[in-house]
Formats: structure tokens, C-alpha cells, sequence
């Protein structure tokens, strides 16, 4: 019915052009709208977009709101906690201390403290300060030759590539002033990572970028001579990531500029594929003989693994493997189903993967269970944005935090979401050099490392509030988990008891929970 009254309109406002007169040249521009209009109601009801076809013209209104609506959600219908995946009150907070002002607050909380998911700990009436000196941990095992003491809070991977130039370096140079290590991501050690001198934690995928052979092999000769870099200071394998556990990634041709194609060894406009596993190994034996490949390469210095926990029975094949070969890793790098990507398939992201807060403490229990704990470092890799969580994540089993969206929030990422279009309206996840030249790198980098130090000082302080005077002192039983509208429950009592050191290698000894898990893993397969 609509299109029998767009072409009586396009005939009453014909006429009625004509009636008035208007054919004088000054009132072209009135023909050539009204040509214009009817140009495409006649394209719309010929197309094959059924809206436009029965809603000629007015039809575009549908288009053109949905083109506006995650702008006008975010800033006009979002409530301070509502945004995912990090909502206002996270990032005006993460910006107001990047900034170097104040994280002060009135008139008392924003948040639901009845719903569920409302963490929170009980503090004490004898606070205490915690030594600076609990801000350094130091990752490397008795295989280790060349031991990093790494901050208690460090830049998590993200590539450049993913990123654009100037982002990298803002990071980097931040990292260098304040003390911390900057995580190269999977995309190879770029030129913009090296040039402020920084920390680097050199993570490997499966595309060995930056030390790969022209068939995709991993090439020991060129990994050797940048891993023996000063500047590196810890290697890391990523096994899998949390936004898409299991599923490689792709690098699109017109994305791949001659920088990238040099950067990555690959050849610059093509596709850049990363395969979803390693063709280095394929066992859990594999796994640990290609970390100590690595750390015996790289001169010794800490080596270990990324993943996201899945099958349970896969991770404990893991330590069996440990067990039977004798080989340790000196770090294994937790990540979180929750964690974040430049792109990643929609379901993957949605609904593969163990939630960080679950993952952690099975990764930690399980070391201890093995009586491997006190040899490996566990990182936690998931939505680490602010002070308490890093309370979290210590007493769910973590000796350090990694965080990777907090630090583009630094930078100057607003959460446009997107990441994967090459049309950052920030010029932080971006390769387009109209739009990465906006970011300040000066001024960016001095952000960084103000909200490194202000994050790291808020977990201190929480830290001491609940009368502790380490880090070390956390336990799962001090963090209160709301899992309803109800009184809440301490996360021991989620997560269950942790073995004791060894206990899961007696048969007799070895808790029932942890039997099934236990029997279907095996050192000789994922």
C-alpha cells in the first residue's frame, strides 16, 4: 500500500512544482532533490531489501537509526554499570586515573550490592601498610639461567597489527618509565615495540610470527637472535586465547602492509591465517619440550604458556606430562573466557571457554595438587581492570596480573567496538595512518604509566584494609561471591577445598572431585 502512496506523492509534488512556477533556474535545485527522491524510491522498490521495497525512501530511516544506535546507547541510554564489556564506571575511573586525578566518588556506590555476581571482602580494624617491595615478583624456576622480577601488574598481549603503530609505542614507553613488562602479543616483536627500550614479554602463537620459515614452520635461528634481546625478558607460547579458545585468526590481505608483512615474515596484501594449533607439537610431552626448545634457545630465560581452560582432563595432561618429563614451565598465563580480541567469531567468544574466576583457581589447585605449585608462577589474563580486582585474582590463586583493554582505555580507546573494521575513531586499533596519528604518544604514554602506578597503589591499599600486610596472604575465603539475591557465599565454598601438595598423586588420597578429571587425562595427549 505504501508504494501506491510514494508515487502519489512524487505526482502531487510534481504538480505541485509546476502549479507554482518554479521552473526558474534559481529553483533547480528543487528539481533536482525532487529527481533525486524519486531516483531512489524507484531504485528501493526494485532492490531486493524488503523494507526499502514496501517503504520507498522513508524506509532509510530504519537503516540510518540502526547505523546510530550503539553510539546513542552508549551515551545516552547506558547506565554507569550496565555497558559491557567494561561499562562507564570502570572507564571513567581507568581514564580519571590515567589522567592523574583524583578516583574519588560521592554520595556512596552505584552498584546493586543485592544482585548476583556482587563480589566484595570484609575489611578489618587494624590495617596495615604493605611493602612496595610486594610489587615485584620474580618468574623463573630452577631451569631458568636468567630470572625476570617482573611487576605484580603487566601489559597483556595484543599485536601490532591489532594495533597501530603509535599505540604501541604509548604502551611501551609507559612500560619502560614505570617499571613494567609489555606483552608483544602474537604479532611478532615490531620496531615500534623496540624503540623505547621497554620490557617485552614475546609471545609466540601459531603462526610464529617473526621467527618463521616461509611454509609457517618455526625457524630456531631467527627466534635465537631476537630472543636473545635485552630487551626480552620472558617468552611466552599462547596455546589458546579466551575470546576464541581452539580457532585460529585471520589477518585480511588489505590489512597486511609492507610494516606488518616485514614485521610478521609474511608476504605483504596476502592473507595472513594463524592455524587453531601448533605444528611444532601435538602432545602434552610436545608442549614441554618446545617451552624448554625455547628457553634453551633464548639463552634461559622464563619460559612458559598461555591458555584458555577448557576440558579440565586437558589441562591435568598437561601436568602429568610435567611429572613424567621432569620439564617445568616457569609461568603459566591464565586467560578468561570473558577476555578481549580485535576479532574473534561471535559464538566463540560467547560460549567456549572457562570464565576467569573459575579457570584460576583450577589452574592453581591443580599445580598444588601435583606439587608443582611452588615452581610455576600463574598469571591471570581476564578482565583485570581496577584494584580489586587484582584481589580477586590473587585470591583465586594468581602471583600476578596481566591486563590488555584497560591499557587501550589508557591510550585513549573509548569502546567504540570497532576493532576489526579499521576505522578506530581513536587511532588505537587501527592501521590507517589518517587516524593513528591523533594519538599523542607523549602525552598517551604518561597515562600509561599513571594508571599502572594508581591500579597497582589501590590494590596495595585494599590489600592492607583487609589487615593483610602481602599479597600472599589472600585466600579464596576472604573474596564474598554473590551467586543470587541471597546472603553470599566465600569463593572456597564455590571452588571447593584445594588439595593438599601431591595429594592427586595417590590414589588413595586423591579427592573425589578430582578422580574422573584425574583417570581421563594422559601425558601422551590432549
Amino acid at each position: 500500500m505504501y508504494q501506491r502512496h510514494f508515487f502519489i506523492a512524487l505526482a502531487v509534488s510534481f504538480i505541485g512544482l509546476a502549479i507554482t512556477g518554479l521552473f526558474h533556474p534559481a529553483w533547480n535545485v528543487l528539481w533536482v532533490v525532487w529527481l533525486g527522491v524519486a531516483a531512489l524510491g524507484i531504485y528501493d522498490l526494485r532492490c531486493h531489501h524488503s523494507v526499502l521495497s514496501n517503504y520507498p525512501v522513508i524506509g532509510h530511516l530504519r537503516y540510518l537509526m540502526e547505523f546510530v544506535r550503539p553510539e546513542l546507547r552508549q551515551y545516552f541510554f547506558e547506565s554507569d554499570s550496565s555497558g559491557r564489556p567494561f561499562n562507564r564506571e570502570q572507564r571513567e575511573l581507568i581514564n580519571h586515573r590515567a589522567a592523574g586525578g583524583s578516583d574519588a566518588m560521592p554520595f556512596g556506590t552505584l552498584r546493586d550490592i543485592d544482585a548476583a555476581g556482587y563480589d566484595y571482602s570484609m575489611h578489618s580494624l587494624a590495617p596495615k601498610n604493605v611493602d612496595s617491595a610486594f610489587g615485584r615478583v620474580v618468574v623463573g624456576g630452577a631451569q631458568c639461567t636468567k630470572p625476570y622480577n617482573s611487576s605484580i601488574f603487566n601489559i597483556s598481549g595484543m599485536s601490532f597489527g591489532a594495533l597501530s603503530g603509535n599505540a604501541i609505542l604509548a604502551m611501551n614507553k609507559g612500560a619502560r618509565a614505570g617499571g613494567f613488562a609489555h606483552d608483544t602479543g602474537e604479532g611478532a616483536i615490531s620496531p615500534y615495540h623496540e624503540r623505547h627500550g621497554g620490557d617485552l614479554i614475546w609471545q609466540l602463537g601459531t603462526g610464529y610470527f617473526g621467527c618463521r620459515t616461509k611454509e609457517g614452520r618455526f625457524d630456531p635461528d631467527l627466534f635465537k637472535e631476537k630472543a636473545c634481546s635485552d630487551q626480552v625478558r620472558m617468552i611466552e607460547v599462547k596455546l589458546s586465547q579466551g575470546a576464541k579458545p581452539s580457532h585460529g585468526g585471520l589477518l585480511p590481505g588489505a590489512k597486511v602492509n609492507d610494516e606488518i608483512a616485514e614485521t610478521r615474515r609474511i608476504e605483504a596484501g596476502q592473507d595472513c591465517e594463524s592455524p587453531a594449533s601448533h605444528p611444532e607439537f601435538s602432545t602434552p610431552g610436545g608442549l614441554l619440550e618446545f617451552v624448554a626448545r625455547l628457553r634453551e634457545l633464548s639463552g634461559g630465560k622464563p619460559t612458559g604458556f598461555k591458555l584458555c581452560i577448557g576440558q579440565r582432563s586437558e589441562f591435568l595432561s598437561i601436568c602429568k606430562a610435567m611429572l613424567d618429563t621432569g620439564i617445568l614451565p616457569d609461568f603459566i598465563t591464565v586467560d578468561g573466557a570473558e577476555g578481549g580480541t580485535g576479532a574473534a567469531p561471535t559464538e566463540f567468544s560467547d560460549s567456549l571457554g572457562l570464565y576467569i574466576n573459575e579457570a584460576l583457581p583450577f589452574v592453581h589447585q591443580a599445580l598444588t595438587g601435583c606439587g608443582l605449585r611452588d615452581q610455576i608462577r600463574v598469571i591471570a589474563s581476564g578482565k583485570v581492570a581496577l584494584g580489586y580486582d587484582m584481589v580477586v585474582k590473587h585470591a583465586l590463586g594468581a602471583d600476578i596480573c596481566h591486563a590488555a583493554r584497560p591499557f587501550m582505555f589508557a591510550v585513549g580507546c573509548i569502546q567504540s567496538r570497532r576493532c576489526h573494521t579499521n576505522q578506530c575513531p581513536t587511532g588505537v586499533a587501527t592501521q590507517d595512518p589518517r587516524r593513528s596519528r591523533a594519538l599523542d604518544v607523549e602525552d598517551k604514554s604518561k597515562r600509561v604509566t599513571r594508571y599502572h602506578e594508581a591500579t597497582v597503589a589501590s590494590f596495595f591499599n585494599m590489600v592492607g584494609a583487609m589487615g593483610l600486610s602481602s599479597p600472599k596472604e589472600l585466600t579464596p575465603a576472604m573474596v564474598q561471591h554473590r551467586t543470587q539475591f541471597a546472603p553470599a557465599r566465600p569463593w572456597s565454598d564455590i571452588i571447593g577445598p584445594c588439595p593438599a601438595p601431591g595429594q592427586l598423586l595417590d590414589d588413595s588420597e586423591r579427592p573425589e572431585a578430582w578422580s574422573a578429571c584425574w583417570s581421563a587425562a594422559s601425558a601422551d595427549r590432549f
